[in-house]
């Protein structure tokens, strides 16, 4: 079964979001790219991707979301800190903040989907069935290649 986004905040969104809200009635495929703001990876190569994949696919057929999923330097990576960020960035989609474990350092979603670190990129199909799970850089044609063939299925 499909897990849910374990949101404290949510950044750049009316309210606080869900996975089916993101799918919404359209039944949008869903791209979910999980971050930390001082992570070199994340700022240099995968925040970059997401804006264009943002801007470039129509957001009746797909969504963007971010996930800042702080797993270390917690003092640094405050939700103040993260609304400048993201202002700074240019960073228009919506972003939640995963939710703090009471008795982990590794953050609730972050758990829940067994992420290695960040970045890493969830993508939902339009019925809301986790495709990919990639942590690290993915290549703009390999993803490209994934949305393109989730899009074009019925």
């Amino acid at each position: 079964m499909q897990q849910e986004l374990f949101a404290a905040q949510w950044f750049n969104a009316p309210g606080p979001l869900s996975l089916a809200a993101l799918r919404g009635e359209q039944r949008r495929v869903v791209v979910v790219l999980a971050f930390q703001m001082l992570c070199p990876g994340c700022v240099s190569t995968a925040i970059p991707q997401m804006k264009k994949v943002h801007e470039a696919f129509s957001p009746e057929r797909l969504a963007v979301a971010g996930l800042h999923t702080v797993f270390e330097h917690h003092e640094a990576m405050t939700p103040v800190a993260l609304r400048a960020f993201l202002d700074e960035y240019g960073v228009r989609f919506p972003v939640a903040v995963d939710e703090p474990s009471p008795s982990a350092p590794i953050p609730k979603t972050m758990a829940a989907y067994e992420m290695n670190g960040t970045p890493t990129l969830l993508v939902f199909d339009r019925e809301g069935n986790l495709r990919l799970n990639h942590f690290g850089h993915i290549d703009d044609l390999a993803l490209g290649a994934v949305l393109g063939e989730l899009l074009a299925a019925p």
